[in-house]
């Protein structure tokens, strides 16, 4: 596979095949060569679970503490009380019916649906427009919920959802490469301590196998997951 010129420099940055700290990967993706827009910093995780096993997923959502930066645009499904606290905490969108008929026709420009219980009846039926695009509301990630007011604040302060593949591997956005380093750093410390939460009960063995820290157009630089997982 041929890559790209700004990914060949990056890659003499550092060494593929040795660990870094946590404060040294920073530091490194700090120094890569700049692309033409501000990208965002990845957290991969490797777990030891089996996916195949309903007690072995790990899912759930976290709010960094420096947020993502980005810009989120939430929207709620909901009606009477539940949409207007939606609408003053922040929301960009909050309604029932007419919002749902706008989703059905096509309407999909929002970063986070948000639904009440009563209202995933008819949520659930646009599942296959919003599940390929990660957007189907969960209990588990706080997007199902009669709290709409709290939901939305977390959604704009920098919430961050996360799932394992079919692989074992979850991927999460950590901020972004303009962000100052030690800003990214509170947020990898963050998330690593929030997925070694998130292990599941019937994970055997070693659960944290391997890390990796990139941005959007880098190669991944192995963490030292043993310094890694203090957090």
């Amino acid at each position: 596979m041929k890559r790209s010129k700004l990914y060949r420099e990056r890659s003499k940055v550092f060494d593929r095949q040795t660990f870094y700290t946590l404060e040294e990967a920073v530091n490194l993706i700090k120094k890569m060569p700049l692309a033409k827009f501000d990208e965002t910093v990845e957290l991969a995780f490797r777990l030891g679970i089996d996916p195949r096993q309903a007690d072995q997923i790990v899912r759930g959502a976290m709010v960094l503490p420096r947020g993502i930066g980005k810009e989120q645009r939430v929207v709620v499904i909901a009606d009477g009380e539940a949409a207007s606290s939606a609408k003053e905490a922040g929301a960009d969108e909050a309604g029932y019916q007419e919002l749902l008929q706008r989703i059905k026709d096509g309407w999909m420009d929002f970063d986070v649906l948000i639904a009440t219980p009563a209202a995933m009846k008819e949520v659930r039926t646009l599942g296959r427009v919003l599940g390929p695009r990660g957007l189907m509301p969960n209990p588990k990630t706080g997007t199902v919920t009669d709290d709409t007011a709290t939901a939305v604040k977390e959604a704009k302060a920098g919430r961050v959802e996360y799932r394992c593949d079919r692989a074992g591997c979850v991927m999460m956005p950590v901020g972004k490469l303009s962000f100052a380093a030690d800003a990214l750093l509170e947020n990898i410390q963050f998330a690593a301590a929030g997925i070694i939460r998130a292990r599941p009960p019937g994970a055997k063995g070693v659960y944290v196998r391997g890390m990796a820290l990139s941005a959007t157009m880098s190669p991944g630089i192995r963490l030292d997951v043993k310094f890694a997982t203090k957090a």
